[in-house]
């Protein structure tokens, strides 16, 4: 009798083979067109911690959920929001060490852009640089793409305040409010119904919070504020964010009408 040969598990699927390597390959895309190392990379920033972001009338608010660090860890060495430019903050949802490098190359333009314009770059050339070092790195072979997506606040060339969202695939756009990473479309949810145009800076930042508390535990220690100004960047502390959070936080009054209803 004839031995079972290994090739002998494809006969009865000859499409196996060639299916196989669509996700594994990142220039290629799939019968469907898909590029499943995009997708997988998407699936990367929805695990990552929540962050919100919020444009007022004359300012930008950046909130993120912070995990608890380890007791002996230093807690200064993991920062979700960063300084891109003097007036210009990025916060990112997916994987620290992705969000460091792309923050890196996008320090280094902008300071190129200083040298060679005489100008402060805008949010929305920062927001066109990072979209497109995003999708560089989805039409290499050798590479894969950023595991994040970021939002970043800044101003226009008029003072406007903006808000950017960018993402793996290499796509950005502008928001008046938005969320990414684990549960956001609770918050995004949220954001829809409570939004008003030309926020006052507490209305953005209370609405900002009040967003990152339906998915975050209301504590100081667990989430990270920055408040973008035309002066400048404000980080909140947590002296600063605790007596807001404790205001704003209604978490005991959902749970007594969840009660009562039942």
């Amino acid at each position: 009798a004839r031995q079972p040969h290994a090739s002998d598990q494809f006969k009865s699927a000859p499409n196996a083979p060639a299916m196989s390597g669509y996700d594994r390959a990142i220039t290629v895309f799939s019968p469907d067109g898909h590029l499943f190392q995009v997708e997988y990379a998407l699936e990367a920033v929805r695990k990552g911690t929540t962050t919100v972001g919020v444009r007022g009338k004359d300012c930008v608010i950046l909130a993120v959920e912070k995990r608890a660090t380890p007791k002996l860890q230093d807690p200064r060495t993991i920062r979700k929001i960063l300084t891109v430019d003097n007036d210009i903050a990025l916060a990112f949802a997916g994987l620290n060490a992705d969000a460091r490098v792309l923050v890196d190359k996008t320090r280094i333009e902008c300071q190129s852009y200083r040298l060679n314009v005489e100008d402060n770059p805008t949010v929305d050339y920062v927001a066109r640089f990072i979209a497109r070092t995003q999708q560089k790195y989805t039409h290499r072979g050798g590479v894969r793409p950023f595991g994040i997506s970021t939002l970043l606040g800044g101003f226009n060339t008029d003072g406007v305040p903006e808000l950017y969202q960018t993402d793996p695939a290499g796509t950005y756009y502008a928001w008046k409010a938005t969320a990414i990473g684990k549960n956001s479309k609770s918050v995004v949810d949220f954001l829809e119904k409570k939004y008003v145009e030309d926020l006052a800076e507490d209305a953005a930042l209370r609405l900002a919070l009040k967003g990152l508390l339906e998915v975050t535990e209301a504590s100081g220690k667990n989430i990270e504020v920055v408040i973008i100004r035309k002066s400048g960047l404000h980080w909140m502390k947590e002296d600063e964010l605790d007596p807001l959070l404790k205001e704003l936080d209604d978490t005991a009054d959902k749970i007594t009408k969840l009660k009562e209803t039942k």
